[in-house]
């Protein structure tokens, strides 16, 4: 049990009343199982409501899972992925992409988190090449883990040069809630509109009790999805209690006001420890990444829960979530005040 808000995860967060309501609600009598349900029926019209009407959603248990059925989707048995080094599916899920799907992820170095055009660019060089894994699919983090946006501009660019080669633009929307919240604009700005083909869409770091959905943006790939889900272990039995949280967090823009919230606390305490602490990364969802001592690491670990991101460079990752209240906010930054001091 940890004592006190945690700054460590957005995962770490309870779960919305309003989420939780949803799932008592929908805890009322029968109902048949594997998603041919109301409540399945119910979600799959909200991502066409939030996403466009060629969309198809498909709930899952975490992440991971949405990431790797959404890529097996795009993959043939030789293909790879492009990625940010810093991806989670490359640094964060166990090699799941390469021991499920044989995949090879071709990762790239980034200073931020986010791949560029050239970046794509540069991979495609063993395209007809019988010797090399042949690139298909370009992966993108909404926000990365570096805690940076990418614009709609920015991922429809990226959408550009992939299509324009024969590749298809993946987007792990973990925290794509609190992207579009931060950019100002809706969900379908993000990705339908600016060119993804397939993503995944978070929902436990943004109030769920656990919930994700891998979103198909392009018809032409949902022919294998139940299918590679039930593979993925990703079948739901008793599916309404997935289903109802997603709708819940799509029902009167809960996922916006709950990501608003989570980044305006994140912009809070950057606001308060600026000037004192230099920031690794610009504050552009909800994480903070200050450069402390490691003597200030130290202490400052004693009072509060966080994550170390890179311990040589002395750099923390400080995440807010839709529950992180500005008393807990202003305690941290008189605990950092006080290290600087």
């Amino acid at each position: 049990m940890i004592h006190g808000k945690s700054f460590g995860s957005d995962n770490h967060a309870g779960v919305h009343p309003e989420v939780m309501a949803a799932i008592s609600a929908a805890n009322v009598g029968d109902a048949v199982a594997y998603g041919a349900d109301r409540w399945t029926r119910e979600m799959e019209g909200a991502f066409r409501a939030a996403f466009g009407e060629q969309a198809s959603a498909y709930a899952m248990f975490n992440g991971t899972g949405a990431n790797v059925v959404g890529l097996g989707l795009m993959l043939r048995s030789f293909d790879g992925v492009i990625c940010p080094a810093s991806a989670h599916i490359n640094g964060h899920e166990a090699g799941a992409a390469e021991r499920i799907l044989g995949t090879k992820l071709l990762a790239v170095e980034t200073d931020d988190g986010k791949l560029r055009p050239g970046d794509v660019l540069g991979q495609l060089g063993a395209l007809g090449n019988e010797h090399h894994s042949q690139p298909k699919v370009v992966s993108i983090s909404q926000v990365t883990e570096c805690g940076t946006l990418y614009t709609a501009n920015e991922v429809a660019a990226l959408a550009e040069v992939a299509h324009a080669h024969g590749l298809y633009l993946h987007m792990d929307g973990a925290r794509l809630a609190n992207a579009a919240a931060e950019a100002g604009c809706s969900l379908r700005a993000l990705t339908t509109d600016a060119g993804v083909d397939v993503l995944s869409f978070g929902g436990t770091k943004n109030g769920a009790l656990g919930a994700e959905a891998l979103v198909i943006l392009r018809p032409e790939l949902d022919a294998s999805a139940l299918f590679l889900r039930k593979q993925g272990m990703q079948l739901a039995s008793k599916m309404r209690f997935v289903a109802v949280q997603l709708t819940a967090l799509l029902t009167d823009d809960l996922w916006r006001r709950n990501a608003s919230h989570a980044n305006t606390m994140a912009h809070r305490l950057a606001d308060g420890i600026a000037g004192q602490f230099t920031l690794r990364y610009p504050v552009e969802s909800n994480a903070v990444f200050p450069i402390l001592t490691e003597k200030a690491i130290v202490e400052l670990s004693q009072r509060h829960h966080f994550s170390i991101w890179d311990r040589p460079a002395g750099v923390i990752r400080l995440v807010t979530s839709f529950d992180t209240t500005p008393n807990d906010v202003d305690a941290l930054i008189t605990d950092l005040q006080a290290l600087h001091d």
